[in-house]
């Protein structure tokens, strides 16, 4: 089959923007993602860092594919869960826009909170022509999700299957369905292109700074405005995640952000958690640590902050009164030469068994199976002492 591609290179800062309403100059999300870094040893007779040698492997033939078949499933895959996929009309005191949702349950449609904020009235459009009126009976800033009751007769509900992204691997085929630039009913195509990337929040702490949404997907798949609220899907039509934002290096003529292969997802197994307590409470409660780190950690930095490891959780800071701060967490205390990165914090190298390469991987992990209230265990670097702590989290302030 011959594939044709564009490849639009403007260079423009670059910037992740909620792929959100069509029109109506809505504001964009930002945000900053980072890839694990590659672990490395320390030899016992010198600073010099070690990296490790690279294995070859051999991937063998590549396996031959029907392309009969491939359409055949992505054709029946559409005309299963496309019933399932709605476009919301937002009304605002601004004007107002379009984006996607998709039906959870039986008279509950689920999109995304920025699709729906500062909504005065929305009309919900099922593909099969019928419109109805919804209420927002639930929203959660944090993993950018908002539920939606609609009053319309069960047979218009298609209600999508839920899988679990936890079984989803980086190369595996993804597809994404909703309304871009108003186009209703639009089917892409792409892979999962990374997991467990974060987020910012849309909910802002009393710092000033923002919270952290994780359990991210990144996809290829195409994801423009309008999009936002739609279901991301694996090749069983089942639901792996909600489609959230794009990083995007240009616009439009009108303004409108422009896909370039790096789309975000909310992972379903956050939505498995979130929506039918949204549902049930119209809210949520996100687990609490209470300190600040950061990803993108230079060799440099590393070794002006003397850390034993180059890998792990490093404690920036502890708010006064967390669940941090109980447990006996130490941020930084001592100036170094990178403005804002003291040297003595804790180094957090491992979560309930679980090792900690980064402070997002780590954060991801909290968000998708635990709660306020629930205990871990943090292993954690004092200078080179290893020791474990025993931490009860709290629910975000």
């Amino acid at each position: 089959m011959n594939k044709k591609r564009m490849l639009v290179v403007v260079l423009v800062l670059v910037l992740v923007t909620a792929a959100c309403q069509f029109s109506f100059n809505l504001p964009g999300l930002s945000s900053n993602e980072s890839a694990a870094p590659t672990p490395v040893e320390k030899t016992e007779s010198s600073n010099v860092i070690t990296p490790p040698v690279p294995t070859a492997v051999s991937l063998g033939p590549l396996p031959s594919i029907d392309l009969e078949e491939r359409d055949a499933l992505l054709t029946g895959l559409y005309d299963r869960v496309s019933p399932g996929v709605v476009s919301i009309l937002v009304t605002t005191a601004n004007g107002g826009g379009v984006g996607s949702g998709f039906v959870y349950d039986i008279g509950y449609v689920v999109t995304n909170y920025h699709v729906v904020e500062g909504q005065t009235a929305l009309e919900i459009d099922f593909p099969s022509g019928y419109k109805a009126r919804g209420t927002v009976v639930g929203s959660d800033l944090d993993s950018d999700l908002a539920v939606i009751e609609v009053d319309a007769p069960d047979e218009v509900f298609v209600p999508l299957k839920m899988g679990d992204s936890d079984s989803m691997t980086v190369g595996q085929t993804v597809v994404a369905i909703g309304n871009p630039f108003r186009l209703s009913g639009t089917m892409t195509v792409g892979i999962v292109s990374a997991k467990g990337r974060t987020l910012e929040s849309l909910r802002q702490a009393e710092t000033g700074n923002f919270f952290t949404a994780g359990d991210i997907i990144q996809t290829d798949a195409s994801i423009n405005p309008g999009n936002s609220g739609g279901p991301l899907l694996n090749l069983n039509g089942e639901v792996i995640g909600v489609n959230r934002a794009i990083r995007t290096t240009g616009t439009t003529s009108t303004g409108d952000p422009v896909n370039s292969g790096i789309g975000f997802a909310i992972s379903s197994n956050i939505v498995k958690r979130v929506v039918p307590v949204l549902i049930e409470k119209g809210s949520y409660d996100y687990p609490y640590l209470g300190i600040t780190s950061r990803e993108d950690l230079t060799l440099d930095m590393i070794e002006e902050l003397g850390l034993a490891r180059q890998t792990g959780a490093y404690v920036i800071s502890v708010v006064p009164g967390s669940p941090a701060d109980k447990a006996g967490l130490i941020g930084g205390s001592t100036e170094t030469i990178v403005s804002g990165l003291p040297a003595g914090g804790d180094l957090i190298i491992s979560v309930d068994d679980r090792p900690v390469n980064t402070f997002s991987a780590m954060l991801s992990y909290l968000i998708a199976n635990k709660g306020p209230g629930d205990d871990i265990i943090l292993k954690i670097l004092r200078g080179t002492e290893e020791m474990e702590v025993t931490l009860t989290l709290g629910k975000r302030p």
